[in-house]
């Protein structure tokens, strides 16, 4: 059974057991460097990978000065489709780590599992926090202490320093064997460091992730830490004790937590990021016993597991899906196989997440309806080329991205519009008026003789129309085209509708997305 000293217990299998997996090494110390992250696409493309992952982005500025985005334009055109995480710097918008096209960008989703942790105070109020404490104090009671209080003098910190708990900044002798009360969430380096024997820490809400400390600690919202400030103050002798933590099913869940990178995507506003959502909070992964679990030095507990937030999670779990896909259907293009995943996503609430679709993509990713997506929007290298040829990139801007002799002219510019991407993403001004057609095409890849129907989602103040309304396909591999096409005002931040393709059997759903830059 896998878990973290009980918590999250369970059997843990990899999403595609028989996958064999090839690592390629691009980060050190010092960073993940740009010719590091090329050499390892170049590497994996001439061993014959058949999908990439990378958990790691940068500054999603250009797709020409992105290494991810130009190893994974390569790998594509051998293809091979690309993973990527979507960043972590939410829950702000246009925060996205990788953006490009050609890829798959994952955001982050919660499971149906949410860990908490109580503080019990002296006078047995109970506050509830967020962390993974697998210490056990045996509900014994400690002094507890402000670490505002507690300033290292000898080092010249004060107590606008030692509040924080910062390593080096709290005086031993007054914080061995006693819980400190912090007032910034950090590592709990400093208050382990000064033999504390636990940490509270206040800070705004909400705090979604849980991780672990190197010693018990709990994390408390600001209403609830400055309760127990005043506790400690109202007393010559407060105590308090942390719990183990506990946990309990998350019945908000499924939703986009904080961290989790927003759109829209800053390069091609009109090419809607991220694209989809797997699960990323709170999860039970794989850890080298090596390591600490809480990353601290001296946490001396080894364990094979650990509970780990991050869009680095989420992406994974998206590939696994891609590889399952990808062994079903092992001529499908990348873009197939990403259309697939996108299409067959579960829809999610913009009554959890106001970004909607700048959050979630086309929804929460569905392993179980992945490989039957019944109609794909394919996409090849020479859509992508046209693609950016539309977007005034030049023939020897084009060729540092191909590697190769493609060129843009009149003729092969394409428009933002006219890509076969499967959703649709409308950035315009508020109440500036819309007239916008999209072309698309779709092959079948489900039944061989079907009738699919087109049924809108459409929301007040807009009006959509996709001509032609039936599609009939004859065989398999038939590819019909149609257009979709948005008219109205935009009176909000951001408008969601869908359009689902339905033969009663398969349906085939992408979002639609107009927003405000």
């Amino acid at each position: 059974m896998a878990s973290v000293q009980g918590l999250g217990s369970g059997t843990a299998r990899g999403g595609v057991p028989s996958a064999r997996i090839a690592v390629y090494k691009i980060c050190w110390l010092d960073g993940c460097s740009d010719a590091d992250i090329l050499a390892a696409f170049d590497d994996a493309v001439a061993d014959g990978v058949d999908l990439i992952t990378i958990s790691v982005g940068g500054t999603a500025d250009s797709y020409f000065k992105n290494s991810i985005a130009i190893g994974a334009f390569h790998a594509m055109r051998n293809g091979i489709l690309t993973s990527n995480s979507a960043g972590n710097r939410g829950p702000g918008l246009a925060t996205l780590a990788n953006i490009s096209p050609w890829s798959l960008s994952v955001a982050a989703s919660a499971i149906d599992r949410k860990f908490f942790t109580e503080v019990q105070l002296g006078n047995d109020n109970i506050y509830e926090g967020i962390s993974i404490n697998t210490f056990d104090l045996k509900k014994e009671m400690y002094p507890i202490i402000y670490g505002g209080d507690a300033p290292n003098t000898t080092e010249g910190s004060q107590g606008s320093l030692s509040r924080y708990c910062l390593p080096d900044s709290l005086d031993q002798n007054l914080v061995k064997g006693k819980i400190v009360l912090c007032d910034l969430l950090v590592d709990g380096e400093g208050a382990f460091q000064a033999s504390a024997v636990g940490t509270v820490i206040k800070g705004p809400r909400p705090r979604d992730s849980a991780f672990s400390f190197p010693l018990p600690a709990s994390y408390i919202g600001i209403e609830d830490g400055n309760n127990v400030y005043i506790y400690i103050n109202s007393t010559r002798s407060p105590t308090a004790t942390i719990l183990k933590t506990k946990e309990r099913k998350d019945a908000f869940a499924p939703y986009i937590p904080s961290f989790s990178s927003r759109g829209p995507n800053v390069v091609t506003p009109n090419i809607l990021k991220p694209d989809l959502a797997a699960p990323g909070l709170n999860i039970l992964a794989a850890w080298s016993p090596i390591a600490p679990i809480s990353e601290v030095e001296g946490d001396n507990r080894k364990l094979s597991f650990n509970i780990v937030s991050g869009t680095s999670m989420a992406c994974p779990h998206a590939t696994g899906v891609a590889a399952y896909v990808k062994s079903l259907h092992p001529k499908w293009s990348p873009a197939a196989i990403k259309s697939a995943l996108m299409t067959t996503a579960e829809p999610m609430s913009a009554g959890k997440n106001p970004e909607a679709e700048l959050a979630y993509g086309a929804g929460n990713i569905n392993p179980s309806k992945a490989p039957n997506p019944g109609l794909i929007y394919d996409i090849d290298a020479a859509d992508y080329i046209k693609f950016l040829c539309g977007q005034g990139y030049n023939t020897k801007i084009l060729q540092l991205l191909t590697g190769d002799n493609s060129s843009c002219s009149d003729a092969t510019n394409g428009t933002v519009n006219d890509l076969n991407y499967p959703a649709f993403a409308l950035s315009t001004p508020p109440l500036r008026s819309i007239n916008r057609v999209f072309i698309r095409i779709v092959t079948n890849v489900g039944s061989p003789t079907s009738t699919y129907k087109a049924i809108l989602n459409s929301p007040l103040g807009l009006t959509i129309k996709v001509t032609p309304s039936i599609l009939s396909f004859t065989s398999l591999g038939q590819k019909l085209p149609f257009t979709l096409t948005i008219e109205g005002t935009l009176d909000k931040f951001i408008v969601s509708a869908s359009l689902t393709w339905d033969d009663g059997t398969f349906q085939v759903r992408s979002p639609i997305a107009v927003f405000a830059p």
